[in-house]
């Protein structure tokens, strides 16, 4: 399985002033997966330390940071020597060892020789547990679900994804239905990469289906396990109400979907906390589509997503002839599956900050806006080949957007004030744009 991180990684290998780096994303998006395939692609040796499992090593950075006394320890624990250069230490689960975060400073100020990456699902859990950062000491990659070509690569359908990174769009259009149909199967499937590469080799379903559970019963397991048992209840609620809360035309959050008469206030530490694991984005609105977008957030506005679409499709209850065969029920949620398709190339594919933009009278929405290389680009999502773009064009015509895309099931075109993307196109576009 390909991964696009790969390649940031080798450029992190290279550079002269490396700093220990740190693989963020949610539990199950492939991160000891890929933090290992590099070390045997690109190291002689790796030493391997997961301190959720390792408990014996839970404790090696509590009494100092005797650098000589920590590299000892590991190379006993692992039968391994590290050596400069040659040797990729990993340290898996970073978070359940006590200070091993702060441990990473004097790595990268005392013996930045040592190549160390660090990863944790839990990372941004332990952060707002009074531990101490080595801020401006390490560097960050953030790994995601597979996004829609990395799925494609996965499925061997080298040639389909060759046309669109080469940007081919006749010959694109002339299989749109394999694509439709791929994408359709992605819907379902999603990027989790255990999931994804079962489907590879066996191509079914069910098998897909059971392995979604058993991952959203993992996260479940995770709230009970690690959130505070009085916010646990909340969490869960919160979880729960997201499929409900994008099946609405105006997808923004109503906290009263939670349960009636539910205030924000109740309900910001369980949000927070699955924020902080990577289990959902938060897309918050701006009242004024202005350079900084972020000075404009209103953060009393937002739609709340879920990492992966397959998932969203897993906790909707969603099957797969529904999906595949566009009956009534796959209509009625297909744009809620369309927006967390879309935002999960977006964030996956640009690394940029993704946000959305309604009227104040909500006459007109833009479903997410991004802000790159100087210009406010709107995005439109269309579930189908619909092309009308009335809040578009409004929003082009009042705020004289130079740069703006709809993403559809309709084929590539330009027009004077607008490109249309297919769906099926939109990372890897946004990728190289």
């Amino acid at each position: 399985m390909r991964r696009e991180l790969f390649s940031k990684l080798q450029n992190w290998k290279q550079k002269t002033n490396r700093k220990p780096l740190i693989i963020r994303g949610a539990r199950q998006v492939g991160k000891t997966w890929l933090m290992k395939e590099f070390a045997n692609r690109e190291y002689e040796n790796v030493v391997y330390v997961n301190f959720e499992s390792d408990q014996q090593l839970q404790s090696l950075f509590i009494d100092d940071f005797d650098l000589s006394r920590i590299l000892l320890a590991l190379q006993v624990a692992t039968g391994v020597k590290p050596v400069p250069g040659k040797t990729l230490i990993i340290f898996d689960e970073i978070q359940e060892a006590k200070r091993a975060l702060t441990s990473l400073k004097y790595f990268q100020e005392n013996a930045p020789e040592y190549h160390i990456i660090a990863a944790g699902s839990l990372l941004g859990i332990a952060l707002h547990a009074h531990t101490s950062f080595p801020v401006g000491k390490v560097e960050f990659l953030d790994l995601y679900p597979l996004t829609f070509d990395e799925y494609l690569q996965a499925l061997g359908e080298d040639a389909l994804l060759g046309l669109l990174r080469e940007r081919q769009w006749e010959l694109v259009k002339a299989f749109k239905s394999k694509y439709v149909e791929l994408l359709k199967q992605y819907y379902y499937v999603g990027g989790m990469p255990e999931v994804v590469a079962a489907f590879a080799q066996h191509k079914d379903f069910n098998e897909v289906r059971e392995i979604q559970k058993q991952i959203l019963d993992a996260y479940q397991q995770d709230f009970s396990k690690h959130a505070p048992l009085e916010v646990v209840p909340r969490i869960r609620l919160v979880w729960n109400s997201i499929p409900t809360q994008l099946a609405r035309e105006n997808k923004k959050f109503v906290y009263g979907l939670i349960k009636q008469g539910a205030r924000a206030k109740e309900f910001e530490l369980a949000l927070a906390w699955l924020m902080d694991c990577g289990l959902v984005h938060k897309v918050n609105r701006v009242t004024k589509p202005a350079m900084p977008l972020k000075a404009y957030e209103d953060f009393g506005a937002f739609k709340l997503f879920v990492s992966d679409v397959g998932l969203l499709a897993c906790m909707a209850e969603l099957d797969v002839k529904s999906l595949l065969e566009n009956n009534a029920i796959f209509e009625e949620f297909k744009g809620a599956l369309t927006e967390q398709y879309v935002l999960q190339q977006l964030i996956a594919s640009s690394g940029l900050s993704v946000y959305y933009w309604s009227s104040e009278q909500s006459t007109a929405e833009i479903d997410f806006l991004i802000q790159q290389n100087g210009s406010i680009i709107p995005i439109e999502v269309k579930a189908a080949e619909n092309l009308r773009a009335k809040s578009l064009k409004s929003f082009v015509e009042k705020f004289h957007s130079t740069i703006t895309i709809r993403t559809s099931m309709s084929d590539f075109r330009e027009e004077t004030w607008m490109v249309n993307i297919p769906l099926y196109a939109i990372g890897i576009y946004l990728r190289n744009f």
